[in-house]
């Protein structure tokens, strides 16, 4: 049996032992697949582990870069308490659409507010709507842009803040130092920014699963 088929049917596993099934959250991808959005969402494993940390967290205000349909948005909407909100960046007007949909149809329209446009236009009005700061924030958007997300998180985190990012393994590409891929440049300029900053304390998790192999950092703002 080789290592991919092992990963996945360790994923259907886990998820029939430990979550639930969810018409909700089925609907959501179903929906997604059917408006061709790129099925590229958190596993429903990794979606539970964003809504665990953010519930023992205690988080109440989150930023989400990068929606896609709405998939994560949702979880992390359920982890909030009833007055909590979460903020998405959606660069693609047509996927933000559909995210607010699902939104809609999970029931969290109150507690999701999708902004749509590039992330870097976005992340300043933030400061300005007085939204911030943030107990969580979620990077899982184009990575080339991964170190200049760092650098707002890190302005609009508060001390003790949550910063999770996604797909900073990309199947072990990402310790080729010559890789001509710039999402795997994007990632190792996020590491080193990660390595050399004073105010955040990191780790990796390394994944694998129905996404294959992957991973996670998480670090807490000091």
């Amino acid at each position: 049996m080789g290592n991919d088929l092992i990963w996945s049917e360790m994923d259907e596993y886990f998820i029939d032992k430990l979550i639930p099934f969810d018409s909700t959250l089925q609907h959501v991808l179903r929906t997604n697949k059917e408006a061709t959005i790129p099925e590229i969402d958190v596993s429903p494993t990794q979606g539970k582990l964003l809504y665990l940390l953010a519930k023992i967290s205690g988080a109440r205000n989150v930023l989400e870069i990068g929606t896609l349909g709405g998939y994560s948005s949702i979880w992390l909407a359920r982890a909030l308490p009833e007055t909590g909100k979460v903020y998405t960046l959606e660069v693609e007007q047509e996927h933000a659409k559909i995210a607010e949909q699902n939104i809609r149809h999970a029931g969290c329209q109150n507690k999701v507010e999708v902004i749509v446009g590039k992330a870097l236009d976005t992340l300043p009005d933030l400061k300005e709507k007085g939204v911030t700061p943030f107990d969580l924030i979620f990077i899982d958007a184009d990575k080339p842009n991964n170190p200049h997300y760092l650098k707002w998180a890190l302005k609009l985190a508060k001390s003790g803040a949550l910063i999770i990012a996604d797909n900073v393994v990309r199947n072990g590409e990402v310790i080729d130092e010559k890789s001509k891929d710039e999402r795997v440049q994007g990632i190792r300029q996020f590491m080193d920014l990660l390595a050399n900053e004073p105010r955040i304390e990191s780790t990796a998790i390394q994944t694998v699963g129905t996404k294959g192999y992957d991973g996670f950092v998480i670090s807490v703002v000091k």
